[in-house]
């Protein structure tokens, strides 16, 4: 059944004595667009558009639109992985809105970028097939993929947010709204671009070559007429950057470590601090520190700002929701897109910037790819300096490093750390979970013992 149908006939169902047979028969003979319009649209019962999931994929899309895409907590869905795959031949995205000396500016760069990225890869295969001599166990073809796998793990720090992408999504049409909703209301051009797409989408017959003997229904046509840009969180968020500017103390200026981990008690405290790192570049353990030793009304001021903009069916910013443990994370792009996907946490990623510097793989050192990986990140970064704010950040390399927020209970934490600090993992994000692990070790211990994760000197490279 198309989602809307589906939904409609669940929902049908959970409120009258007949089957669910008989339901589906009724709905057949009914229009489903006047019961959402009624009753979801207008009266806000948004637990109706849980019951109708939709199939969407997302092509050629950059990696920026990647990350806005898969931002939704409650999503289900698979990116390419550039663990695995040659992007060397892929191009890029050319964002909207430059003229001809800037699209030239990103161009070159970008062209640029990608032959560092060729060439490094081509080394590493060298470097590693010395290093690592086939195992007489292991096939050669089987060797050749995973020496590859690892040159890509390598390589991939300059790979940049203005390569394309692939994403494939399952997700109920109550989240398809929010997501097209936010996405309307991006800093991105292509961002909001392909959020028209999607809408459109929506409104249209779906690809199925699996049914030929039916006519096929349009998938969400109600939705695609409910999905103006959402304009809250971003006037809120540009209401707290000012209220920030104007009221925080000067900045500490100290450099954390690369995993903090804050635990938090208070929620209003706790709250008003998450509201301030979304629209700061503080680390979280310096603003929390800030805010506790104020008074509750200051506290609550910060709340107050954030909801003036709220409507009466804007939902409260994510900065609101949270756990115990918050892990402050100053870590590559690289692996903050492979740590993205837990969605059992709440996720709050400061703005995107050069100013944290880049990491730089200690396999590319050793290979003698230090100098040729520098000039091309020192290259990319003077190029993005000539063009404007956004699209600058189309430039950022996998390498550059940000700030990230992950707040969870200790059941994900666990789960995080044991599973992604595992030998098959990349070495970014195996030494980020084992990280929160030794943060869990010094603020919980009698927890953070608990945790079976295996440390980044622990290696079987040939083991994928």
């Amino acid at each position: 059944m198309p989602p809307e149908k589906l939904a409609y006939a669940l929902a049908r169902y959970s409120r009258s004595p007949d089957s669910i047979q008989q339901s589906i028969d009724w709905v057949k003979s009914h229009d489903s667009s006047k019961f959402l319009e009624s009753f979801y649209f207008q009266y806000g019962h948004a637990s109706i558009a849980d019951l109708g999931h939709v199939a969407l994929s997302w092509e050629g899309v950059s990696e920026i639109a990647a990350i806005e895409i898969e931002d939704e907590q409650l999503w289900d869905g698979q990116a390419r992985s550039s663990r695995y795959q040659d992007f060397s031949r892929s191009g890029f995205v050319t964002p909207p809105g430059l003229d001809a000396v800037q699209t030239e500016t990103y161009q070159a760069a970008g062209r640029r970028l990608l032959e560092t990225y060729r060439e490094i890869h081509g080394r590493m295969v060298e470097a590693l097939s010395a290093k690592l001599p086939r195992p007489e166990s292991m096939k050669p073809d089987a060797y050749q993929r995973n020496i590859a796998a690892r040159a890509f793990d390598v390589a991939r720090y300059v790979l940049f947010l203005g390569i394309p992408t692939g994403v494939g999504q399952v997700t109920s049409i109550r989240t398809l709204e929010k997501q097209i909703r936010r996405m309307r209301s991006s800093e991105y051009g292509e961002v909001r671009a392909v959020a028209e797409e999607a809408a459109q989408a929506c409104a249209e017959t779906p690809h199925c070559p699996w049914r030929t003997d039916v006519q096929e229904e349009a998938l969400a046509p109600t939705l695609a007429k409910y999905v103006d840009p959402d304009p809250y969180p971003g006037q809120a968020r540009a209401d707290l950057a000012q209220w920030a500017a104007e009221n925080l103390p000067i900045a500490s200026g100290e450099t954390p470590h690369a995993v903090v981990l804050t635990k938090t008690a208070d929620p209003l405290a706790d709250i008003a601090a998450t509201l301030l790192y979304a629209v700061t570049d503080r680390p979280f353990q310096e603003l929390h520190e800030t805010v506790s030793e104020w008074g509750r009304a200051r506290q609550a001021e910060v709340l107050e700002v954030a909801l003036r903009a709220r409507a009466r069916r804007d939902e409260l910013l994510r900065e609101f929701r949270g756990g115990p443990y918050a892990f402050d994370m100053l870590i590559d792009i690289g692996a903050y897109r492979d740590m993205h996907r837990h969605r059992r946490c709440h996720q709050t990623r400061q703005a995107f910037t050069w100013q944290h510097g880049f990491a730089v793989p200690q396999g590319l050192v050793e290979a003698g790819l230090e100098s040729i990986y520098r000039t091309a990140l020192r290259e990319a970064q003077a190029a993005a300096e000539q063009l404007p704010a956004g699209t600058a950040h189309y430039l950022l390399p996998f390498a550059a490093k940000g700030r990230f927020l992950f707040k969870m209970d200790f059941a994900e934490a666990e789960y995080i750390a044991k599973l992604r600090s595992g030998v098959k993992g990349h070495f970014s994000y195996r030494d980020v979970a084992w990280r929160m692990k030794v943060e869990m070790d010094r603020v919980d211990p009698e927890l953070g013992r608990l945790i079976a994760a295996t440390p980044p000197w622990v290696e079987d490279p040939l083991v994928r």
